[in-house]
């Protein structure tokens, strides 16, 4: 059995920040400086989430399975939900209500996304617009939906793995499940 170093949280917050001072030019450089910002402060509130159990440790569970589109568009990974966070209205750029990890060959899991989750009802009660963020509407996903809860809006921000289909797209063709994927 081979033990596992961990990482201090301060360290990890601390790389976190430096990070999204020097974010990548692939992630600012088509960004608007307020974009930049944004995306600045997602990066530094989930730096420490690099380390799965210090995610499984904040409340963040796994939901579903590792998600695979079958089209060729490629997959999202497996996401890890906080529902105390989705079940509220707020938007935090720091804390993310999911989690999207890709699992790797020597089964791990690596932080390749976050996604932004409020619940449509709610929402629109109190709303007569679609929540944003980054200058985007969040997407609809109506119910019945493939994770069997309610209809949300969403928003996946891809700002630990390139996507070549965009920083805010669904699927990525460079993520795989790897076996793992979604049965349906």
């Amino acid at each position: 059995m081979t033990s596992r170093r961990r990482i201090p949280r301060s360290l990890l917050w601390l790389i976190g920040v430096s990070m999204a001072l020097a974010l990548p030019a692939a992630g600012v450089a088509a960004a608007g400086a307020g974009q930049g910002l944004q995306l600045a402060q997602v990066r530094a509130g989930t730096a420490l989430y690099h380390d799965l159990d210090v995610a499984l440790g904040d409340g963040y569970g796994p939901l579903h399975t590792c998600t695979d589109e079958n089209s060729g568009l490629g997959a999202m990974g497996q996401h890890y939900v906080r529902g105390d966070l989705v079940g509220d209205l707020e938007l935090d750029l720091s804390r993310p209500e999911v989690l999207v990890y890709e699992p790797t060959r020597d089964g791990r899991s690596r932080l390749v996304a976050v996604e932004f989750v409020v619940f449509a009802e709610p929402w629109d009660a109190v709303n007569d617009d679609p929540p944003s963020l980054f200058g985007r509407d969040l997407r609809l996903v109506p119910e019945p939906n493939r994770y069997g809860v309610p209809a949300f809006y969403q928003i996946h921000v891809w700002l630990w793995k390139n996507n070549p289909a965009g920083m805010f797209s669904d699927w990525n063709e460079r993520v795989s499940c790897r076996g793992m994927g979604d049965p349906e």
